[in-house]
């Protein structure tokens, strides 16, 4: 008897990105520079052209899992400033 083998996750080719010049890649520090590709702002996140998936709390995750913690300024930073 055969087991049916089930389809794992899709995965998105390293960049979608046909710009010239092409977007920065996802890991750099300029990767959210990068042409959404699709955005869902009711849901709260785009994807980018290289991969990297932002969110409206400006978290990130990396086309390879990683995550980057929202890093918009705080509080205190925005008193700061003012």
């Amino acid at each position: 008897m055969r087991t049916p083998t089930v389809p794992g996750p899709a995965r998105l080719p390293r960049s979608l990105c046909l710009h010239t010049p092409a977007c920065p890649p996802a890991h750099s520090p300029d990767g959210e520079a990068a042409h959404v590709v699709a955005a869902h702002p009711e849901q709260g996140w785009s994807l980018l052209c290289n991969g990297l998936l932002i969110f409206d709390d400006t978290g990130e995750l990396l086309p390879d899992g990683r995550t980057v913690a929202p890093h918009r300024p705080g509080v205190q930073q925005l008193a700061a400033s003012h």
